[in-house]
């Protein structure tokens, strides 16, 4: 978390999970950055992010996707992928945020 703090990253992650079990996840795996629950899908899908029917029971989840947005509100760069598992590595992120400054 310092290194992203250094060059100005403050994580968010956002899901349909409810927000008990959003901040359950965290607890379990020792996160400590911010997350937001979005039940309805709002954000989710203003970001085209919505992966319908692709949950456990067939609800709707969130496609895989890490964003760095500036303080303006600005999507600066995107990394969406289709595979769950296929993520940005924080080393990968750091690097894409200090070309940005």
């Amino acid at each position: 978390m310092a290194k992203f703090e250094e060059v100005g990253i403050r994580p968010v992650a956002i899901s349909v999970d409810t927000p008990e079990l959003s901040r359950n996840l965290a607890e379990q795996a020792g996160y400590s950055f911010t997350f937001l629950s979005d039940p309805k899908a709002d954000v989710i899908r203003r970001y085209d992010l919505l992966h319908a029917s692709a949950g456990t029971n067939g609800q709707d989840i969130a496609r895989p996707a890490e964003f760095l947005v500036d303080s303006s509100g600005t999507v600066r760069w995107v990394n969406l992928t289709e595979n769950y598992w296929v993520r940005a590595r924080p080393d990968q992120i750091l690097e894409v945020a200090k070309t940005l400054r």
